[in-house]
């Protein structure tokens, strides 16, 4: 088994700013912090140098993606609609630890966050992610859309469903209690918000991800 890539973290805007070398460190520094922001870099020469750089020359930019489509294609995709939130979800394990997040699709900033829960999946994550930005919207009375990257999570919000297998427990019961909330909410309330997906093999990482592929 190959031995995981280490990763240096640095937070531009947080509780505390600077290079920390380990996620539950930076985890620390953005969770609960509105507009946070935070990338992560394979060295801490990389890492140093970006915390004295702006974070928008950094976050958001495709890693080197040799596309799987070919030019007509990728015309036909055409460029993100930025007028738009994108969410994600990250798992540590499936189940394991999960958390959530929704930002803007062009800033990046950092819209809300959840988590991290104690045991979850990616696919619940996602789902809950969805909901919570369709809530918000909707709030906010936006136009905006949502992109997502997961289509089962798009399935399960337009079932008004969460179709997991995970058994439900004491260890799980937060997660479930936001799954209960998120249903509740998807059977009482109309929305005209457009759910995408979004076009990975064109356009990279969707925005909302948590960087530690």
């Amino acid at each position: 088994m190959s031995k995981k890539k280490k990763k240096y973290y640095t937070v531009w805007k947080g509780h505390k700013t600077g290079v920390f070398e380990t996620w539950d460190d930076c985890k620390a520094q953005i969770s609960n912090f509105e507009g946070a922001q935070y990338k992560s870099f394979l060295t801490f020469e990389a890492a140093k140098k970006a915390l004295k750089g702006n974070y928008k020359d950094y976050i958001g930019k495709n890693k080197s993606l040799k596309s799987e489509l070919t030019e007509v294609q990728l015309k036909k995709i055409g460029q993100p609609n930025y007028n738009s939130i994108s969410v994600d979800a990250a798992s540590s394990g499936n189940p394991g630890k999960m958390e959530y997040r929704g930002v803007d699709t062009k800033t990046k900033e950092q819209l809300f966050i959840q988590g991290p829960f104690e045991e979850g999946t990616n696919n619940i994550g996602e789902f809950l992610a969805i909901v919570h930005g369709l809530a918000l919207l909707k709030k906010n009375n936006s136009d905006r859309i949502i992109y997502t990257d997961s289509k089962t999570a798009i399935s399960w919000v337009k079932n008004k469903k969460c179709n997991t297998k995970l058994k439900r427990s004491e260890k799980n019961k937060p997660v479930f209690d936001l799954v209960d909330r998120a249903i509740y909410w998807l059977k009482n309330n109309t929305y005209n918000t457009v759910i995408v997906k979004w076009e990975t093999k064109a356009w990279g990482e969707i925005p909302a991800d948590f960087g530690r592929k």
